[in-house]
């Protein structure tokens, strides 16, 4: 109860004037950097006039600006929306806005402001590790698992996948997911590896040993990546099913039950490129490139930092030689492979597979220097082209993932200027399409709302930011900062999406997670789900809300969010996207 009731007080102290007088200041909570575009949302039931004023920290007014209404939708009852554009204070420093004479919020300018957040984010990653889990320092699932569905080994041949990570705020282990999580903290460290700093060891316990965290959580991800490729024309793809789900358990007491006895052996997928279930549920398949594919680009980024940096250059090889492997696999068996359900119909339903070929062959070229690799990631890259969840108002669940076709980046300093402007192209033109959607509303967050729309949120984020690098065209800069910002406040509810961060500000609490449920403990990084619409929310199958709402002034009929355990499509933090949300981070560190 006082959890409760801490954060309804504090989300009335950051949300406006009063919750009596109706009208509110959505922000960014964690800051601004100097060069920023800088702007905030207002909305009230009441018309507002006239200027706002920027106050500093010894009340020196510093600057005014006018209110600026906007007839776009706002996606809370409020009848009157506005925007105030404070970009022109480039100061460091703590300032207050206010509107009408009245003080309003707290915006912090600082160069910093991100400095310090994607080594918050691996408390999150290190909380979801499986095998040893550094949060509890305790073992859990030893014995996973157990080979069923189909591929060369016998039903319930025992094999050693030990480790990765838990998915969400289930247990359950999916290929599809980490080994996009395991390229992106490689990716965030190439990107500037000067932001990672090292204060754990090699299972996430406490102590330096002299490599960056982002890789000890990276390398978590690729020695369970080889423990899946099993052998040279094999590849385990899912540990667990929906059976996971018997309700909330600390991952070292699981209760499922696979047939062998409660907390005993898990079954393994075995990647066919065939349709596979246990029991009610199908999932689709065409083949496995999708998967086999994107390890293989996984592996090779890790050869490349490992090899490069000396970590170790035995690993390195090891890695490169199952990247050569599983690219071979790939390239027998094209297509897509889903992930599995048992009792329940949801699953990864992804059904692309040529940007993961083109990554994989972008990331094996810069390893080999093989111009077979560099015609193939060129052919790939022509047939995804603009592929993508962007042209769509509604999708399948991770239907098109991952969420950003890094390939196209990847390969553009190695092809030539032509090749260059065909893929800039491809994301320019997909940036404009989702600007589409974000005139439309007052916060230009121009991502649907469908299951997990912060995940699609931060690709966009972070497509933008790849865009600006490989052609200096910033023409859609200030857009980028409007869709980081509803990341952190700047949205109908005023939160963050981010657990703990800012610990002063609003962020979700009550998060659908075992470890919160059972603990009451607050682990900080997670990235949430995040808005859902409700037409889809109120379809799901289970969800109940379990107290009084904190947001239930700004919810709608359209769009809803929920700081609720019992809200599993818009509260749970996803590993995948807060791994994503790494190399988010650092496109904003300074």
């Amino acid at each position: 109860m006082r959890i409760r009731i801490y954060l309804n007080l504090a989300y009335i102290l950051s949300t406006g004037f009063s919750l009596q007088s109706q009208t509110y200041i959505r922000t960014n909570q964690v800051g601004y950097r100097p060069g920023d575009f800088k702007s905030a949302v207002v909305f009230s039931n009441e018309i507002l006039k006239g200027n706002f004023n920027v106050i500093d920290k010894d009340d020196k007014l510093v600057y005014t600006g006018p209110v600026v209404e906007r007839k776009t939708l706002g996606y809370s009852p409020q009848k009157h929306y506005y925007t105030v554009d404070f970009s022109k204070i480039n100061k460091h420093g703590l300032y207050k806005i206010s509107i009408g004479g009245k003080s309003l919020t707290n915006v912090l300018v600082q160069s910093e402001a991100y400095n310090h957040l994607p080594d918050v984010l691996l408390q999150f990653m290190r909380q979801q590790r499986c095998g040893f889990n550094p949060y509890f320092n305790q073992l859990c699932h030893q014995l996973d698992g157990k080979i069923m569905g189909g591929g060369p080994l016998p039903d319930s041949t025992v094999v050693d996948v030990r480790g990765g990570w838990h998915d969400a705020g289930d247990q359950l282990k999916y290929l599809i997911t980490a080994s996009n999580a395991t390229a992106r903290m490689i990716m965030a460290y190439q990107m500037n590896s000067k932001f990672f700093i090292d204060s754990v060891d090699a299972l996430g316990r406490p102590g330096a040993n002299q490599i960056p965290d982002v890789l000890d959580e990276a390398k978590w991800g690729l020695d369970w990546i080889l423990k899946l490729h099993c052998s040279p024309n094999q590849l385990i793809h899912m540990v667990g099913d929906d059976r996971d789900h018997s309700g909330w358990e600390l991952p070292m007491n699981d209760l499922s039950n696979y047939g062998w006895g409660k907390n005993s052996y898990r079954v393994a997928y075995m990647a066919t490129g065939q349709p596979q279930g246990l029991h009610k549920y199908k999932s689709e398949a065409t083949g496995i490139a999708n998967l086999a594919g994107r390890s293989a680009a996984a592996l090779a980024l890790g050869y490349q930092v490992w090899k490069d940096k000396k970590f170790d250059p035995a690993f390195a090889d090891t890695c490169l030689k199952a990247a050569e492997e599983l690219y071979n696999m790939a390239l027998l068996q094209p297509g897509y492979q889903q992930g599995n359900s048992y009792g329940a119909p949801y699953r990864y339903n992804e059904d692309t597979w040529t940007d993961d070929m083109e990554w994989a062959a972008t990331e094996l070229y810069k390893a080999t220097k093989n111009k077979k690799y560099l015609d193939d990631a060129k052919k790939y890259a022509l047939l995804t082209g603009e592929l993508s969840w962007i042209q769509k108002d509604t999708s399948a669940h991770y239907q098109f993932y991952p969420f950003l076709n890094i390939a196209h980046a990847e390969l553009y300093p190695l092809v030539d200027a032509s090749f260059k402007k065909t893929l800039a192209l491809y994301y320019r033109n997909g940036i404009k399409q989702t600007m589409i959607r974000a005139g439309k509303n007052v916060y230009s967050h121009g991502v649907p709302f469908i299951w997990c729309s912060n995940n699609l949120l931060v690709d966009l984020i972070i497509q933008i930011h790849l865009y600006e690098k490989m052609t200096g065209d910033l023409q859609f800069n200030s857009y980028k900062y409007s869709l980081r910002d509803w990341l952190f406040g700047r949205n109908p509810w005023g939160t963050s999406m981010f657990m703990n961060i800012p610990v002063t500000g609003i962020y979700p609490h009550d998060v659908h997670t075992s470890t919160y449920a059972i603990t009451h403990q607050e682990v900080p990084g997670g990235l949430v789900d995040g808005p859902i619409y409700y037409s889809t929310y109120e379809k799901q199958i289970g969800l109940t809300l379990t107290h009084a709402d904190p947001f239930a002034a700004f919810q709608n009929k359209y769009v809803v969010y929920h700081d609720d355990i019992g809200d599993y499509t818009s509260n749970e933090p996803t590993m995948d996207g807060t791994a994503c949300a790494v190399l988010m981070m650092v496109c904003f560190a300074k």
